[in-house]
């Protein structure tokens, strides 16, 4: 019997990204009292802008991704503090879903993972 991919998404995971709405996940911070997660960022292009003012939503396999490693002051997160002591770790951009797989696990992450922003503690 087969096994199944570890890099394939979960099926409305990966209809989120085809329609441009953001993942995160949250990683292991970079010391004590802090808090990091990683956020795909499909990139809006004007094709995305004028579907949304024609009331409907593109989906594309083809999009640009940035990917960002941020890590955050963990007592900052909970309260509605703009600063939070956010620090960028790393960031790429990518071009496709191969390209994002490729950089997931370069990264070592799992598209599984990965949540929408709601479901997760992240400030952004």
């Amino acid at each position: 019997m087969e096994q199944p991919d570890a890099s394939a998404w979960p099926a409305d995971k990966l209809a989120a990204l085809r329609l441009g709405r953001r993942l995160v996940t949250e990683v292991a911070p970079a010391a004590p009292g802090r808090r990091a997660f990683v956020d795909i960022r499909p990139v809006a292009v004007a094709a995305d802008r004028d579907a949304r003012r024609e009331g409907w939503t593109r989906a594309d396999r083809d999009r640009t991704f940035r990917l960002e490693h941020w890590d955050y002051d963990a007592g900052r997160i909970a309260g509605f503090d703009h600063d939070a002591g956010a620090v960028r770790v790393r960031a790429d951009v990518v071009v496709g879903e191969d390209r994002l797989g490729a950089a997931l696990r370069a990264w070592g992450l799992r598209p599984a993972q990965f949540l929408h922003p709601w479901q997760t503690d992240d400030p952004q």
